[in-house]
């Protein structure tokens, strides 16, 4: 670990002052070019050096035959180029002062036979030089704060809380659209590739140093430094959660992994214990690491595993019991003081206890309101998880019986939506527990939305939402307690 993050290797290669670009050309298929568009889509602020022998101008940008010829050494250099020549332009960089690089060229250490040759004169370059690498075999870095994407696929929603390092470049760019979706986005996205030189612990590091991470993911097909993995681990997790996505434990996702970067991956119960030991959380499936991520970097600490859920309907009600029992949490009973608090507000037809039970209440506000501020009060409980309801089209339906016509009712469901989700937001904002929502309706559904949009998780379906409830006691429980699990 380093005392300033200026210190990490990778400090200049996510925040550069200027980049050359080797590959691009204003051929719209080529690799690098669609690269440098990102790049240029980003609204990255400094200068941009495009290296091509033959054009003059690559992208409305001044091009040079040789990065020798630049006016200034740049911060980074991102190389596109087909395998034979990369080292040829590693040098070139090594000559012109360039001391860090993003390789992403293919055909190394990952497909064997001279591939592997060809990374270690890689190496020996960079080492010579003095130059730090990200790759080869990667797609290089995103962060949207420092208005910088060198990936193929251009990010277009919002930086976000969420650091990643993966060793595969997909696993980045591919999540670009599926977290914006949720209302998240990575902070800093590193794609490590075959790890010649900078690798997952390396991005570690950094995330851990970083002001705008507040939960660090890894993609991981294997890692190679075992012991620094846990060392660096179980430095970060008390501050900052870490959660992990490992496929190498199967002999298919071995075999997968080797072929793709070249990792050499190990057994499931050796991941698990290493994980367990430094204080890592194991996610199972993608879904699962970012379901977890978003609970962990955007919700208070727990204090147990006890839950008190709200519903509207008998069903989602035990739909969630169930899954919050599988996923290892508890639902205590309420106390006399809080069932005393919620009777006026709960039907005969419902229940007041755990799950609690609107059926048939027809005031939003009891439900939005009323009811989650007397139960997050509940000494009983250490968080609170909520079924939402509320379809749009029955909000609009009882607008149109009140005789609205239909440009008041388009005026006026939003303003309903806001006002219950800033309820609901607010709550969450003075309270020290945790507030989690589950649907079966679409995230789309605009008072879905309204409180995703405001800092409330909200699942689709109960199952996902007890298990990432049960991501964020388990980190609670490791550092209040400072012991493994």
């Amino acid at each position: 670990m380093f005392n300033s993050i200026e210190e990490s290797p990778l400090y200049q290669i996510a925040n550069p002052g200027s980049i050359v670009f080797f590959g691009a050309s204003n051929s719209i298929t080529a690799m690098g070019t669609n690269l440098l568009m990102s790049l240029q889509t980003a609204g990255f602020e400094g200068a941009i050096y495009p290296v091509h022998l033959k054009e003059k101008m690559v992208l409305d940008l001044k091009a040079y035959r040789s990065v020798l010829d630049l006016p200034e050494v740049p911060d980074l250099a991102v190389i596109v180029l087909p395998t034979k020549i990369v080292n040829q332009a590693l040098e070139e960089c090594g000559r012109k002062g360039i001391r860090k690089v993003v390789i992403v060229s293919g055909g190394f250490k990952e497909v064997g036979g001279n591939g592997v040759a060809l990374e270690e004169d890689l190496k020996e370059i960079a080492g010579r030089y003095g130059i730090r690498v990200l790759g080869p075999n990667c797609l290089g870095v995103a962060n949207l704060h420092h208005k910088l994407n060198t990936t193929f696929i251009p990010y277009e929603g919002t930086p976000g809380f969420i650091g990643l390092a993966s060793q595969s470049g997909s696993f980045v760019t591919q999540l670009f659209d599926y977290l914006s979706k949720l209302g998240l986005g990575f902070s800093t996205a590193f794609s490590v590739g075959n790890e010649a030189d900078i690798d997952l612990i390396d991005s570690m590091e950094y995330l851990a140093a970083c002001p705008n991470t507040r939960v660090i993911a890894l993609y991981i097909e294997g890692i190679r430094r075992g012991r620094a993995f846990m060392e660096t681990a179980r430095l970060i997790v008390p501050h900052k959660p870490i959660v992990a996505f490992y496929v190498g434990g199967s002999e298919t996702g071995r075999r997968a992994g080797f072929s793709h970067t070249g990792a050499l991956a190990g057994p499931d119960d050796l991941y698990n214990g290493m994980f367990r030991q430094s204080g890592v959380i194991r996610a199972k499936s993608i879904t699962e690491l970012f379901d977890f991520c978003w609970v962990l970097g955007s919700l208070p600490r727990p204090r147990g595993p006890r839950v008190v859920i709200q519903t509207h309907s008998g069903g989602p009600g035990a739909a969630a019991a169930d899954s919050c029992g599988r996923a290892g949490l508890e639902l205590p009973a309420l106390s006399d003081e809080t069932v005393e608090k919620l009777t006026p507000f709960v039907p005969h037809t419902g229940s007041v206890n755990n799950p609690v039970d609107l059926t048939f209440s027809k005031n939003p506000d009891d439900f939005y309101s009323n009811i989650p501020q007397i139960l997050i009060k509940e000494k009983r409980a250490d968080m609170l998880l909520i079924y939402f309801l509320t379809p749009a089209q029955v909000v609009k339906r009882t607008l149109k019986q009140m005789g609205l016509s239909e440009e008041e009712i388009m005026d006026q469901i939003p303003k309903f939506t806001d006002h219950q989700c800033s309820s609901l937001a607010r709550l969450l904002e003075t309270a020290d527990k945790p507030i989690i929502g589950y649907t079966f309706r679409s995230l789309e559904e605009p008072s879905v939305r309204g409180l995703i949009d405001r800092g409330i998780p909200v699942f689709p379906g109960p199952e996902r939402a007890a298990r990432a409830i049960a991501a964020l006691v388990k980190y609670a429980r490791f550092n209040t307690r400072k012991l493994y699990w």
